[in-house]
C-alpha cells in the first residue's frame, strides 16, 4: 500500500519542475527504488526523457547545504576523472541536475529535493544474482575508490559524524539498551547478549586510524550492491551512486560492507535464519574485483586487516539495526513491528558465519593478493 513517503504534494513536485534544469514535458512520476532513508521517485517526460528526483531524509542528515556541499565536489572531481580515465562522464559516474539559479538543491516548505540525471539501460540490483555480478560490483566499488585517490579528505563534511565508528556505535546502543523506552528489550535478550559479548572488538580499525596506522582516505560507506548500476547490456558496471555517506573513512569499511551485503545466501531482513550464510564463491569473486581495482593502493597494514573488515562490519550493522529497533525504530524504514530486529537477527547469524570461518576468508584473501603481485609484476 503507498504511503505518504511514495507521494509528492502537487505544489512541491511544481516547484521542483520549475526549478531545476529538466528537458521536456513533464508526464508522470513514480517512486524507485529500495532506499532506508531518503524517498526516491523517477520523472518522466514526453520523448522519453527521465530523471531521479529525490527528497533528502532531514532527520538523518543535519546540514542539507554542507551535504550538498559534498555532492559537488565528489561529482566534479569524478566527471574529470572519468574522462581523463576513459569513462563517459555522462553515464560513468553520477551526475546532478541543478537548478536555473546553479544551485545543486532546493527547499520546499522545509523539505529539501536535489535531483540526478537518470542512467537509462542500467539495472541496480538488490542481490548478487552471479558470481561474476558481484564480481563487476567490486570492480566498480574498487574503481571509484580509485578514481578518488588524491581528493582530500579534509575537504569533504561529515554527513553522519562517526558513521563508521563501531565504537561509538556500542555507545549508541548502550544507551539505546539502557533507555529501552519501548520495554522492548526483553524480546531481543539473545541479540543483546551478542552484541556486549563482542564489545572488545569494535576498535578493530577506529584505534588503528586514529594512531594513524592505517590511511584516512576517501570511502564511499555505504557499498552494498544496490548502489552500483549495471549495464543492461554488457554487464559490466555503469556507475556507483548514492553518495550521501562519501566522507573521510577507510577502505576497509567499503571492503567489510560490500562483502555483508554481497556474500549473504539470505535477504538483509531474512527471518528464516537458516537461508542466511556466508558464501564463499561471491566473496571470492568480489574481492577479485575490488582488490584488483584498488589493491595496489592499499598499505600493509590495510591488507593485514582486510579478513576482519567484513564480520566488523556485519557486526556494526547487525547493532544498529537492534539500536534503532530499541530507540522505536526512528532511523531505517521498517514495514512491521519487528522489522528492524529481524534485520539484526539475520545479520547477527551472518556476522557469526564469518568468525566461523575466518581462517578460510583470510586464505582466500592472501590468495588474491598474491595474484594480484603476480600481475603487477611484484616479488611474491
Amino acid at each position: 500500500m503507498p504511503t505518504e513517503r511514495d507521494k509528492i504534494s502537487p505544489e512541491r513536485l511544481e516547484t521542483a519542475l520549475n526549478e531545476f534544469r529538466f528537458e521536456g514535458v513533464f508526464s508522470a512520476y513514480a517512486p524507485h527504488g529500495c532506499g532506508h532513508i531518503n524517498d526516491t521517485f523517477l520523472l518522466t517526460f514526453n520523448g522519453g526523457k527521465k530523471y531521479i528526483l529525490q527528497r533528502i531524509n532531514g532527520a538523518v542528515f543535519k546540514d542539507i547545504p554542507k551535504l550538498m556541499g559534498n555532492f559537488e565536489l565528489i561529482t566534479e572531481f569524478l566527471a574529470e576523472r572519468a574522462a581523463t580515465a576513459g569513462i563517459d562522464p555522462e553515464r560513468g559516474v553520477l551526475r546532478l541536475i541543478y537548478t536555473k539559479t546553479k544551485k545543486s538543491y532546493i527547499c520546499a516548505d522545509g523539505e529539501y529535493f536535489r535531483a540526478f540525471a537518470f542512467i537509462d539501460g542500467a539495472t541496480s540490483f538488490q542481490r548478487a544474482e552471479s558470481p561474476e555480478l558481484l564480481r563487476e560490483a567490486g570492480r566498480a566499488f574498487g574503481g571509484f575508490a580509485r578514481l578518488l585517490d588524491g581528493f582530500d579528505a579534509a575537504k569533504l563534511y561529515e554527513s553522519i559524524p562517526r558513521f563508521h565508528d563501531t565504537e561509538s556505535r556500542c555507545g549508541d546502543f548502550l544507551r539505546a539498551l539502557k533507555a529501552d523506552r519501548l520495554n522492548r528489550a526483553k524480546t531481543a535478550e539473545r541479540e543483546i547478549e551478542f552484541t556486549l559479548a563482542r564489545r572488545g572488538i569494535t576498535d578493530k580499525i577506529t584505534r588503528p586510524l586514529r594512531e594513524r596506522k592505517i590511511p584516512l582516505r576517501v570511502a564511499h560507506n555505504d557499498t552494498k550492491i544496490n548502489n552500483v548500476m549495471i549495464d543492461d547490456e554488457t554487464g559490466k558496471a555503469a556507475a556507483v551512486i548514492d553518495l550521501d555517506t562519501v566522507m573521510p573513512g577507510s577502505l576497509l569499511y567499503d571492503f567489510g560492507d560490500s562483502v555483508r551485503s554481497g556474500c549473504n545466501t539470505g535477504g538483509e531482513d531474512e527471518r528464516d535464519l537458516n537461508l542466511v550464510n556466508f558464501d564463499f564463491t561471491l566473496f571470492r569473486a568480489y574481492s577479485e574485483g575490488y582488490i584488483g581495482e584498488v589493491g595496489r593502493l592499499m598499505t600493509d597494514a590495510e591488507r593485514e586487516l582486510t579478513a576482519f573488515a567484513p564480520p566488523l562490519m556485519t557486526f556494526e550493522c547487525g547493532m544498529r539495526f537492534l539500536t534503532d529497533y530499541l530507540d522505536g525504530d526512528v532511523y531505517f524504514k521498517t514495514e512491521y513491528a519487528e522489522h528492524n530486529l529481524a534485520r539484526a537477527r539475520a545479520q547477527y547469524k551472518l556476522t557469526a558465519d564469518m568468525e566461523k570461518n575466518g581462517d578460510k576468508m583470510r586464505k582466500v584473501l592472501e590468495d588474491v593478493f598474491r595474484r594480484l603481485k603476480r600481475r603487477s609484476g611484484e616479488r611474491v
